[in-house]
């Protein structure tokens, strides 16, 4: 098979090729694989800071609502974030919820009397193929693992809140890719993706332009059951940027993650929750109505294009990661999802090999 994951696009990486690569950002997981349960929880921390004090800019955008997400109608009305972004399964959201305000009052011990209430962010997919999602088995300690492990290094895959979930029926899960942008005005920045995988049907599968899911699906020998069902999956697109953007130019880059998800073959399914978040790290927006504003001079929209490019690569390069890096997990019931890996591995090549990926920091776009 190729040694490496097929390139998308022609803009170069950051050094990590993942969203770590916009400086602040980290991530964490916990992963909970013991047989009938095959789940976890995964967080995505803006900066090192206290995220109800210095809330980032941000935007969502839904492209299909088949989904119980948290916080959402919030982000849209304020434009912000104040706590770190949460992915897990459908039935844990509550109590990742919780946790997250539990550990905003640690911090701030006024909030919800002299403070305002907290908003947590929640997103979600339903691994309830490979996980017993009704036994709720993510717990309180589980989220502040995952929280405690945020760090620049991302891996990807079966982990953290990807451990059960599904994709083009393979295995699917967390995925990471970063791409670094040089703007007519000279200046450069990074964009980084993140994605929680569990959406799509093997036949549409379409690896970086390569249609190569029809021919996957002859190679295994026993399809899942629900083969000729409809798609009921879903996908979390997460992105950030270092360019100084509003809500409203955060939004624009949101809806260019569906650029990067369609090209993969998603059709964004009647059942699946296809949620895109954008935010920034240029700034924060204090919490404390007596600290002064930030005075940022915005990016100018006529400068976004290169930036939209940014996120379609790289959002489809973080479902090729999330793919390219899973491996077979066995769970409820028997359950199975083999490995794209494992797949590829077998008889002749599907895709032409990979040249080394250049890579770049301000230097390289």
């Amino acid at each position: 098979m190729t040694p490496v994951p097929p390139r998308v696009g022609t803009l170069p990486a950051g050094p990590r090729d993942a969203i770590t690569d916009v400086a602040g950002v980290t991530v964490g997981h916990c992963t909970l694989a013991d047989g009938e349960v095959q789940t976890g929880v995964t967080v995505v921390r803006p900066h090192a800071g206290d995220a109800f004090r210095d809330k980032v800019p941000a935007a969502a955008v839904v492209l299909n609502g088949f989904g119980k997400s948290v916080g959402l109608v919030q982000v849209e009305e304020l434009g912000t974030l104040e706590t770190p972004i949460a992915l897990t399964n459908t039935f844990s959201v509550g109590s990742v919820a919780a946790t997250q305000i539990r550990a905003c009052i640690a911090d701030n011990p006024e909030t919800g009397r002299s403070l305002p209430t907290v908003n947590p962010l929640v997103f979600e997919c339903n691994d309830g193929y490979l996980n017993d999602i009704q036994r709720m088995a993510v717990a309180e300690a589980h989220y502040r693992q995952a929280l405690d492990a945020c760090g620049a290094q991302v891996e990807q895959g079966a982990v953290g809140a990807g451990r059960g979930m599904s994709s083009f029926d393979l295995k699917g899960g967390i995925g990471t890719a970063s791409r670094v942008v040089c703007l007519r005005d000279g200046t450069h920045h990074t964009v980084g993706a993140l994605v929680l995988a569990n959406y799509g049907r093997l036949p549409q599968l379409v690896l970086s332009g390569h249609a190569i899911g029809a021919a996957l699906a002859a190679r295994i020998a026993a399809p899942p059951a629900d083969t000729d069902a409809p798609e009921r999956g879903s996908i979390i697109l997460l992105v950030a940027t270092d360019a100084p953007l509003d809500a409203r130019q955060l939004r624009r880059l949101a809806l260019r993650a569906g650029a990067g998800l369609a090209r993969t073959g998603s059709v964004f399914g009647h059942g699946s929750g296809d949620i895109a978040l954008a935010f920034s790290t240029a700034y924060t927006v204090p919490a404390d109505p007596a600290r002064p504003m930030p005075a940022v001079a915005m990016l100018h929209d006529a400068l976004l294009d290169p930036l939209f490019q940014a996120v379609a690569d790289g959002t489809e390069q973080a479902i090729v990661h999330a793919l390219w890096h899973a491996r077979a997990v066995t769970g409820r019931d028997g359950h199975h999802r083999p490995a794209l890996a494992d797949l590829l591995a077998q008889g002749a090549p599907l895709l032409p090999p990979t040249p080394n990926p250049p890579h770049g920091g301000a230097h390289a776009a």
